[in-house]
């Protein structure tokens, strides 16, 4: 059993494409497309179980924030300019280096680093992020139970994957990487992606109350992703701790 989430293949695959991380037409475009919806749900949700007030400046100013696998720093941003204080980590030195420069370009206020989240202590957080993140790690059961570890009690946590059956191998592996080119070949592997079922079997053990599974599916027609029931290929999970 690997004793760290991270892989290098994964880690060298990510770090090559590092400079095109805010770049809305590269190699990272089908997130750009796909930031909006998720970053909508993830605000509503925390600010429900927080009790914040959207219609405020700064309404998550309270909010100690942890996104794992932070790529660039597309979620983080965003997050930041809402008051949060953000923490984001990636396995990647050249992402970091990314998202430490736009940070700085933007004027914001971001605790960026290069660590795995096994590799963090002491720190504790009221929301963690692991979006689009899961499907690349090589130890998932030490992935949740590092991740969850660093919850505050009261806190919530947000998984997003894509689901594991013929369908998405269909979309996610076939459909978006050979035949419409969003992303580049061998981005994902089919045999890491995870199941609902399978995701709230691996983080029920460590206290965590599943609260929702929400399928995300796109619209060829408008170009847009949008929240849905169907949670046969992309899907966000989230859970509570008491």
């Amino acid at each position: 059993m690997n004793k760290k989430t991270s892989s290098d293949t994964e880690i060298k695959k990510f770090s090559d494409m590092a400079a095109e991380w805010w770049d809305p037409n590269g190699k990272f475009s089908p997130l750009h497309k796909f930031n909006p919806v998720r970053q909508e749900y993830l605000v509503n949700k925390i600010a429900k179980h927080f009790l914040l007030d959207l219609d405020k400046n700064f309404s998550f100013s309270k909010i100690n924030l942890l996104d794992v696998g932070c790529g660039g720093g597309l979620l983080c941003e965003p997050f930041a300019r809402l008051g949060a204080k953000v923490t984001g980590i990636d396995a990647s030195k050249n992402n970091i280096e990314v998202a430490k420069t736009h940070a700085k370009k933007t004027n914001l206020n971001i605790n960026y680093l290069n660590k795995l989240p096994e590799d963090m202590t002491g720190a504790k957080y009221d929301v963690v992020l692991c979006m689009e993140v899961i499907e690349h790690v090589e130890n998932v059961d030490l992935f949740v139970k590092s991740c969850a570890k660093l919850l505050n009690k009261n806190g919530i946590i947000f998984f997003s994957t894509i689901n594991r059956n013929p369908k998405s191998y269909l979309f996610a592996i076939l459909g978006a990487e050979y035949i419409l080119r969003w992303l580049p070949i061998g981005t994902h592997d089919w045999n890491k992606f995870i199941k609902p079922q399978e995701m709230i079997n691996y983080v029920s053990p460590y206290f965590l109350i599943h609260q929702e599974t929400i399928g995300v599916t796109f619209n060829p027609l408008v170009n847009k992703w949008k929240l849905s029931k169907d949670t046969s290929v992309n899907y966000m999970s989230y859970f509570t701790k008491n």
